[in-house]
């Protein structure tokens, strides 16, 4: 056996042996032997470079420094779930999944909901390729460099693999490992790490792989993404496994909601016997041709949901009633808490939301208060222990003034919160508007934080986020924690965000209630800023999904004249305010006022292509027939009760072709 013969035939052996260890937890030979067969490929690949090979075993003990890890934009997009807490919540979905379908059968499996840091892997041929962080579910950084490092993370998959996929997971630490880490801390003198899922996030970050690889990181996968000829979600969760990824067996096929329910009350009970942390259970719909003709709210997939467990709760002292104020003015009551230990963190404070649920809990500074993570992730408030309430305590009274500005508070008619109306001299409410206008969903702007959006106001260089652009290198460098190429790159950052599109600096601007979704419709509607600063009330409203209270809101802010101003100075300095030359080659009006619902498995175009071709064209997509239907567009393998429901209606049906000849006539 050649050098070459040997290495393919080591890499080999030891690619099995980490397979059998690291996922199926069966190792079938010692520590000690594996570690002298890395070692012995090791001396051979350190004495032959030219062999180098980026899957093999050896790369996994760490050894490159990452100084700033990549933004990568996902190919597909990473949604957050849906919450649900009860037996109704989950009905509630089956229906709405009824709805759209046409009561057909649906079936669904059941998961368990790994608490730890979400992860997209993407294969090419069999090779990992990269590891992305979810980040905002658009995009998130790149990690491959560290993630190569866990085990049981194939870097060469077997079997009938796709050529090229995504798959979802979960990075997390074990139980047994997590305690074992924070033991060695506390020998060495450290400080313990407060809970597995934080600290498994952020030995994703770490600069030098060789520490992350030192970590008993895990990861278990749940979600195959991309063309695989896959047709069910229960297949998938198979094939995953015979491809070399650790997907866990627990998962169960469902045929009803009472299934469903059987599971997660099973689970609820015995989640604590397994090695890891788990704070629900995800169900999803089988079928992936029925999870596509569900579609995605602009948050979620409509084709799955998360059963969370009863939240943790416990008891603190309310030291003290605080109150924040946000960019649009809104005022947040927050609690100030005695430390407590709560679902594995250190909870200080609480939010209180407004004034009604001050006075419905009738919460004082000095009770003491029943804590509780909602989702696991936000600590509320949910009650007063009434008995041990000081009898000289006296009700809280809400503040009347700004807590920054001292301008007085209002409140408006059918609005919870207070505000704070003075919005072009209050400090946080000035930041706020920057922050959000140079987040990552908007104008992304690298190499300016938060903090220092607070430095440049503070120094007087900027009241407000068109000042952003006229910023230099020079002006910059004299702030506190900012060199030279610091500087170099916030300027770099703000030019680049010239280039960002319409409707991304529409939502940037801040306009109450324009969120993503709502901004992208508004862009695509009014096509630029001129027609849309004119728009009025009754314009906006004909808008799909754009109500009363959107289009009172955009009105308002293009009344000010001070917006009216930034809007002019963000223009002459080059940021986009139109649809591009091919947004707007590609869109008409043909369809305009016309409703169609998509439905079953199409030739030519998939399911979200159409559904884009129609909105293009000034359409509206639904999810369900109605009488407000004009079209519906009928694939293979529809429901059959929506073709009843159509025909009962008189709503036409067509088909691909009849809809594609439309657009041409």
């Amino acid at each position: 056996m050649n050098v070459s013969q040997k290495i393919i035939s080591l890499r080999g052996e030891l690619r099995e042996h980490n397979y059998n260890y690291y996922v199926l937890d069966q190792p079938t030979i010692s520590d000690y032997e594996f570690d002298m067969k890395l070692k012995e490929l090791q001396d051979l690949e350190k004495a032959h470079p030219e062999f180098h090979d980026p899957t093999s075993p050896t790369l996994r003990v760490g050894g490159t420094i990452t100084k700033t890890f990549d933004t990568i934009v996902h190919e597909h997009r990473m949604y957050s779930l849906d919450n649900s807490y009860s037996k109704e919540d989950l009905q509630d979905w089956e229906k709405r999944i009824q709805r759209i379908l046409g009561d057909v059968p649906v079936a669904f499996v059941c998961e368990l909901k790994y608490d730890g840091a979400s992860i997209s892997l993407t294969y090419e041929e069999g090779k990992l390729l990269r590891a992305v962080t979810r980040g905002d579910g658009f995009q998130g950084d790149d990690v491959t460099t560290n993630v190569k490092t866990i085990k049981s993370i194939p870097l060469q998959l077997k079997g009938d693999f796709p050529p090229k996929f995504d798959i979802r997971g979960e990075i997390i630490l074990t139980l047994e490992g997590f305690a074992q880490m924070n033991q060695e801390r506390i020998e060495n003198g450290e400080e313990p790490y407060m809970n597995p899922r934080n600290t498994a996030s952020g030995s994703l970050k770490l600069q030098d792989s060789t520490l992350v690889a030192k970590r008993p990181l895990d990861c278990l996968l749940y979600s195959v993404v991309g063309a695989t000829g896959i047709q069910t979600q229960f297949e998938m969760l198979e094939k995953a496994r015979e491809w070399g990824f650790k997907v866990p067996t627990v998962a169960k096929l469902c045929k009803s909601t009472d299934e469903v329910l059987q599971f997660v009350e099973y689970w609820d009970v015995h989640r604590h016997d397994l090695p890891y942390e788990t704070d629900g259970v995800v169900v999803k719909v089988n079928g992936l041709q029925q999870q596509d003709e569900l579609g995605n709210t602009a948050k979620s997939p409509r084709w799955a949901m998360a059963y969370k467990f009863k939240a943790e709760q416990t008891s603190t002292v309310l030291r003290e009633i605080t109150y924040q104020v946000g960019r649009t003015g809104a005022i947040t009551p927050v609690a100030n808490l005695e430390p407590v230990l709560l679902a594995g963190t250190t909870v200080k404070r609480a939010s209180l939301h407004n004034a009604d649920q001050i006075a419905k809990l009738d919460v004082r500074v000095g009770d003491t208060v029943f804590v509780e993570k909602g989702g696991e992730i936000i600590p509320k408030i949910i009650a007063v222990d009434f008995t041990k309430r000081n009898p000289d305590s006296r009700p809280t009274e809400y503040i009347t003034h700004c807590p920054e500005c001292g301008t007085a508070l209002i409140r408006k008619e059918g609005e919870a919160q207070h505000f704070c109306p003075n919005d072009t001299g209050c400090p946080p409410q000035i930041t706020g508007r920057i922050q959000h206008f140079i987040s990552r969903k908007a104008m992304d702007i690298e190499g300016l934080g938060s903090e220092t959006v607070e430095l440049l106001f503070k120094e007087g260089l900027i009241a407000n986020y068109a000042d952003l652009y006229t910023l230099t290198e020079a002006q910059v460098i004299p702030l506190e924690r900012m060199a030279e190429k610091s500087a170099e790159n916030l300027v770099k950052g703000i030019e680049a965000s010239k280039a960002i599109p319409f409707e991304r600096v529409l939502f940037a601007l801040g306009i109450r209630y324009v969120g993503e979704t709502v901004a992208k419709k508004l862009a695509r509607s009014f096509k630029n800023i001129d027609a849309l600063m004119q728009a009025t009330e009754e314009a906006l409203i004909r808008v799909d999904e754009i109500g009363g209270r959107i289009a009172e809101s955009v009105v308002q802010f293009f009344a000010v004249e001070s917006n009216r101003e930034l809007v002019e100075r963000l223009k002459h300095h080059g940021l986009q305010f139109s649809l591009s030359e091919e947004q707007l080659s590609n869109q008409s009006d043909k369809l305009q006022g016309q409703t169609f619902v998509v439905s079953g498995v199409f030739a030519t175009l998939s399911r979200n292509e159409l559904k884009k071709l129609i909105e293009d064209n000034g359409g509206k997509v639904a999810s369900s027939v109605s009488s407000k239907t004009s079209y519906l567009i009928a694939g293979e393998n529809m429901g059959p009760s929506k073709r009843t429901k159509a025909e009962g209606l008189g709503v036409p049906i067509v088909s691909e072709q009849t809809f594609l000849q439309m657009l041409t006539e």
